[in-house]
């Protein structure tokens, strides 16, 4: 469920998801991928203990 409000409220997630649906991939594929990159921005700020960071988190 926070994947699904990420993917409207959040501009990198979003640009992610719709990127993925532009490359013609199906709506669960990308649903997935967007998951495990938002599993991936947050561990590596528990890691770093660091907070958001828009730009950061588009590389």
């Amino acid at each position: 469920m926070a994947m699904m409000s990420a993917m409207q409220c959040n501009p990198v997630i979003k640009a992610t998801y719709q990127r993925l649906l532009d490359a013609e991939k199906p709506k669960k594929v990308a649903i997935i991928a967007c998951a495990r990159k938002m599993v991936v921005i947050l561990n590596s700020m528990l890691r770093d203990g660091v907070m958001w960071n828009e730009n950061i988190a588009r590389n």
